[in-house]
């Protein structure tokens, strides 16, 4: 499924479709006060303020609230007769079970309305809407595309709502105040990009930022780290503490994990010069027999 302004976008670079079928929506701005309200918000109290962090979190987490998905698992606690009954005619619909002396507490799904019935659970409304988060989010794709497919300058990395290029972008694209334009973050005088989330930046004033995603901020890399993952079946294993919960036996365990960082072609792919480093990388294409090139 694709979401008809997205396709009107890329057809501007070449893209062609053909439209087997859809479903239309009726369009609207329904967001505005929200939107404006929780922006203000943010332009009033500092970063360091828990406000600030409220009204980014209310702003920034909408879109996945109305986009998740609303089969959601119930609990109930049955007496033990009631248990046999429910198990002997929903078995595939239990999912997790705990033993509580004479009673039985169960994790289980609604896919039928017998089950509620047995049950005696009220309907629920939980307020989803495909629609609305897929608009949202190709919106935002739009507006990222004038940036990546730019002559203007050269883009080395991207992600949701950042662009790493080597100039400077128009005076009327940049203004860390107005909502929906660009904020200079940083000047770069070094950086490695390796793939989505993972790179090394040295800024302008001295300071070192990288990123890895899954890796725990306290496990620290050298840039000599970075540069070795740049040759080709190269990887870098690191050792991380992690919690782990189990709910059902009402504890948690703190262990060693093992983590190994190399650069994957999941997403693009490589291209490595004679020496096998890698210098670039470029989109996969899919021909018409659906083959990946």
């Amino acid at each position: 499924m694709l979401f008809s302004k997205e396709m009107d976008n890329a057809m501007k670079y070449g893209y062609k479709f053909e439209i087997l079928w859809g479903y239309t929506f009726k369009t609207g701005y329904i967001f505005t006060e929200y939107v404006d309200t929780l922006y203000k918000l943010r332009l009033e109290y500092p970063k360091s303020d828990p406000l600030n962090l409220i009204a980014k979190l209310l702003l920034n987490t909408l879109y996945g609230r109305f986009g998740m998905d609303d089969s959601f698992a119930d609990m109930s606690i049955l007496n033990q007769e009631s248990y046999q009954k429910f198990e002997k005619d929903h078995a595939e619909d239990i999912i997790n079970w705990i033993n509580l002396d004479n009673n039985v507490l169960i994790k289980y799904r609604t896919k039928t309305k017998d089950i509620n019935t047995l049950l005696d659970n009220a309907s629920e409304t939980h307020n989803v809407s495909i629609g609305i988060a897929s608009a949202i989010t190709a919106y935002a794709r739009i507006h990222m595309s004038q940036f990546k497919n730019n002559p203007d300058y050269n883009l080395f990395y991207t992600d949701t709502d950042s662009v790493y290029i080597d100039k400077p972008l128009p005076d009327e694209l940049v203004n860390s105040k107005v909502l929906g334009k660009m904020k200079l973050e940083n000047i770069i005088d070094k950086a490695i990009f390796l793939a989505p989330k993972l790179y090394y930046l040295e800024i302008e004033d001295g300071k070192v930022i990288y990123k890895v995603k899954g890796l725990s901020h306290d496990v620290k890399l050298t840039i000599d780290d970075f540069e070795n993952l740049l040759f080709k079946n190269t990887f870098l294993k690191k050792v991380q503490t992690k919690w782990f919960k189990n709910l059902s036996e009402g504890h948690i365990k703190v262990l060693d994990q093992l983590y190994t960082i190399k650069v994957t072609e999941n997403k693009r792919k490589l291209i490595f010069n004679n020496n096998n480093k890698l210098i670039g990388t470029k989109p996969f294409k899919i021909d018409n027999d659906k083959e990946f090139k």
